[in-house]
Protein backbone atom coordinates (compact mmCIF):
# COMPACT_ATOMS: atom_id res chain seq x y z
CA UNK A 1 0.00 0.00 0.00
CA UNK A 2 1.29 3.45 -0.88
CA UNK A 3 2.05 6.19 1.63
CA UNK A 4 -0.64 8.37 0.13
CA UNK A 5 -3.27 5.68 0.73
CA UNK A 6 -1.95 4.83 4.21
CA UNK A 7 -1.98 8.45 5.38
CA UNK A 8 -5.58 9.25 4.45
CA UNK A 9 -7.75 10.60 7.26
CA UNK A 10 -11.27 9.20 7.67
CA UNK A 11 -13.41 10.52 4.84
CA UNK A 12 -10.41 11.79 2.85
CA UNK A 13 -9.99 10.70 -0.77
CA UNK A 14 -7.13 10.83 -3.27
CA UNK A 15 -8.10 13.06 -6.20
CA UNK A 16 -4.98 12.73 -8.37
CA UNK A 17 -1.49 11.22 -8.40
CA UNK A 18 1.34 12.95 -10.21
CA UNK A 19 3.84 10.89 -12.20
CA UNK A 20 7.41 11.81 -12.99
CA UNK A 21 8.20 12.49 -16.62
CA UNK A 22 10.36 9.94 -18.42
CA UNK A 23 13.21 12.48 -18.57
CA UNK A 24 13.50 12.25 -14.77
CA UNK A 25 14.95 8.79 -15.34
CA UNK A 26 18.06 9.96 -17.23
CA UNK A 27 20.41 8.84 -14.42
CA UNK A 28 18.90 5.37 -14.48
CA UNK A 29 19.47 5.14 -18.24
CA UNK A 30 23.05 6.38 -17.84
CA UNK A 31 23.84 3.77 -15.17
CA UNK A 32 22.35 1.02 -17.32
CA UNK A 33 24.50 2.12 -20.27
CA UNK A 34 27.59 2.19 -18.03
CA UNK A 35 26.89 -1.35 -16.83
CA UNK A 36 28.41 -2.81 -20.00
CA UNK A 37 31.87 -1.15 -19.83
CA UNK A 38 32.04 -1.48 -16.03
CA UNK A 39 31.21 -5.21 -16.11
CA UNK A 40 27.94 -4.73 -14.28
CA UNK A 41 29.22 -2.59 -11.38
CA UNK A 42 27.02 0.30 -12.52
CA UNK A 43 24.01 -2.01 -12.12
CA UNK A 44 24.19 -1.39 -8.37
CA UNK A 45 23.84 2.34 -8.96
CA UNK A 46 21.05 1.67 -11.48
CA UNK A 47 19.22 -0.46 -8.92
CA UNK A 48 19.50 2.27 -6.29
CA UNK A 49 18.27 4.92 -8.74
CA UNK A 50 15.33 2.70 -9.73
CA UNK A 51 14.37 2.28 -6.06
CA UNK A 52 14.75 6.03 -5.45
CA UNK A 53 12.43 6.87 -8.32
CA UNK A 54 9.85 4.27 -7.27
CA UNK A 55 9.81 5.72 -3.75
CA UNK A 56 8.62 9.13 -4.93
CA UNK A 57 4.89 9.66 -4.41
CA UNK A 58 3.09 12.85 -5.31
CA UNK A 59 -0.59 13.66 -5.28
CA UNK A 60 -3.51 15.71 -4.10
CA UNK A 61 -6.39 14.67 -1.86
CA UNK A 62 -9.55 16.57 -1.08
CA UNK A 63 -7.74 18.09 1.94
CA UNK A 64 -4.01 18.37 1.17
CA UNK A 65 -1.18 18.14 -1.34
CA UNK A 66 1.45 15.45 -0.59
CA UNK A 67 5.01 14.70 -1.78
CA UNK A 68 6.87 11.73 -0.30
CA UNK A 69 10.44 10.64 -1.02
CA UNK A 70 12.84 8.16 0.54
CA UNK A 71 13.71 4.49 0.30
CA UNK A 72 14.69 3.51 3.83
CA UNK A 73 13.97 6.77 5.58
CA UNK A 74 10.94 8.83 4.62
CA UNK A 75 10.63 12.53 3.95
CA UNK A 76 7.19 13.99 3.39
CA UNK A 77 6.02 17.46 2.58
CA UNK A 78 2.32 18.12 2.99
CA UNK A 79 0.44 21.32 2.43
CA UNK A 80 -3.19 21.73 3.43
CA UNK A 81 -5.38 23.01 0.62
CA UNK A 82 -6.64 25.82 2.87
CA UNK A 83 -3.09 27.18 3.25
CA UNK A 84 -2.18 27.35 -0.46
CA UNK A 85 -1.51 30.87 -1.70
CA UNK A 86 -0.05 30.31 -5.18
CA UNK A 87 0.45 27.49 -7.66
CA UNK A 88 3.20 28.36 -10.14
CA UNK A 89 4.29 26.51 -13.26
CA UNK A 90 7.92 26.56 -14.38
CA UNK A 91 8.58 25.08 -17.78
CA UNK A 92 11.60 25.51 -20.06
CA UNK A 93 11.25 25.53 -23.84
CA UNK A 94 12.54 21.93 -23.95
CA UNK A 95 10.10 21.06 -21.17
CA UNK A 96 7.24 22.47 -23.23
CA UNK A 97 8.27 20.41 -26.26
CA UNK A 98 8.72 17.18 -24.25
CA UNK A 99 5.79 17.78 -21.88
CA UNK A 100 7.44 18.17 -18.46
CA UNK A 101 7.93 20.94 -15.94
CA UNK A 102 7.98 21.95 -12.29
CA UNK A 103 4.94 22.95 -10.28
CA UNK A 104 5.71 25.11 -7.24
CA UNK A 105 3.18 25.65 -4.45
CA UNK A 106 3.56 28.44 -1.96
CA UNK A 107 1.69 28.34 1.31
CA UNK A 108 1.27 30.72 4.18
CA UNK A 109 4.51 31.82 5.74
CA UNK A 110 7.58 30.24 4.21
CA UNK A 111 6.00 26.92 3.30
CA UNK A 112 6.87 25.86 -0.25
CA UNK A 113 6.53 22.59 -2.12
CA UNK A 114 7.92 21.68 -5.52
CA UNK A 115 6.95 18.87 -7.84
CA UNK A 116 10.04 18.54 -10.03
CA UNK A 117 9.95 17.20 -13.57
CA UNK A 118 6.33 16.07 -13.50
CA UNK A 119 4.63 14.77 -16.61
CA UNK A 120 1.94 17.13 -17.92
CA UNK A 121 2.57 19.95 -15.42
CA UNK A 122 -0.44 21.91 -16.65
CA UNK A 123 -2.74 19.03 -15.66
CA UNK A 124 -1.00 18.87 -12.25
CA UNK A 125 -1.56 22.61 -11.75
CA UNK A 126 -5.19 22.23 -12.83
CA UNK A 127 -5.77 19.30 -10.45
CA UNK A 128 -4.38 21.24 -7.48
CA UNK A 129 -6.30 24.41 -8.34
CA UNK A 130 -9.49 22.39 -8.84
CA UNK A 131 -9.07 20.64 -5.47
CA UNK A 132 -8.43 24.05 -3.86
CA UNK A 133 -11.54 25.58 -5.46
CA UNK A 134 -13.68 22.61 -4.37
CA UNK A 135 -12.29 22.91 -0.84
CA UNK A 136 -13.04 26.64 -0.66
CA UNK A 137 -16.55 26.10 -2.04
CA UNK A 138 -17.26 23.31 0.48
CA UNK A 139 -16.06 25.57 3.32
CA UNK A 140 -18.31 28.39 2.08
CA UNK A 141 -21.35 26.07 1.93
CA UNK A 142 -20.58 24.75 5.44
CA UNK A 143 -20.29 28.33 6.71
CA UNK A 144 -23.63 29.30 5.19
CA UNK A 145 -25.29 26.18 6.61
CA UNK A 146 -23.94 26.92 10.09
CA UNK A 147 -25.02 30.56 9.85
CA UNK A 148 -28.52 29.54 8.79
CA UNK A 149 -28.89 26.96 11.57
Amino acid sequence: MSYLDESLAPGEAVLARFDLHWTARWRLALFLLLAIPTFGIALLAAGWEWLRLRAIEQGVTDRRVVRKTGIVSRHTTELRLASIETVDLRQTSLGRVLGYGDVVLTGRGETAMMFSRVADPLAVKRAIESAYADHVEAARVRGEAEAGA
